[in-house]
């Protein structure tokens, strides 16, 4: 059994979900680094400072000027706008994510584009067959070929 699982283990697959989690997790830093000391800020300026986490009900009835009023009194409240603060947070974060994977996306196509090899092969025009695009005289029908 301890043979088995220092295979499963050490398997390539096991080692690449590795590396992509610790790597994942460096990422996840970043972007809510991102989001939260350079975009929340500026749409915070945008919105005029306005903190959702004090939006709340109270389910005891009584009226509370404050979040901490509440808690600190103990009712059970229902904190609606720390919710509706999350899910801006969260599409923050998905277009964050999404900007940056487009723009990686966008780096690999062009070096791809880059990478792509001249032609290796031609055809002949005389019997259609795939020859070197170097030959000057076709391996099959002898040929001689042109600037094809």
């Amino acid at each position: 059994m301890l043979k088995e699982f220092k295979e499963f283990a050490l398997r390539g697959n096991m080692v690449d979900l590795a590396v992509g989690i610790i790597i994942g997790t460096a990422f996840t830093a970043i972007v809510n680094s991102l989001v939260e000391d350079i975009i929340m800020p500026l749409l915070g300026l945008l919105v005029g400072d306005m903190d959702f986490s004090d939006l709340f009900i109270a389910l005891d009835g009584n009226h509370y000027d404050t979040l901490a009023q509440a808690e600190e009194a103990g009712a059970s409240v229902l904190k609606y706008g720390s919710f509706i603060g999350y899910i801006i947070y969260f599409v923050i974060i998905a277009f964050v994510i999404f900007l940056i994977v487009k723009g990686i996306n966008t780096m690999r196509d062009k070096l791809s584009k880059e990478e792509e090899a001249a032609p290796e092969n031609k055809t002949c025009p005389h019997c259609q067959m795939e020859i070197s695009i170097k030959a000057t005289r076709c391996p099959h029908c002898t040929s001689v070929l042109d600037e094809v």
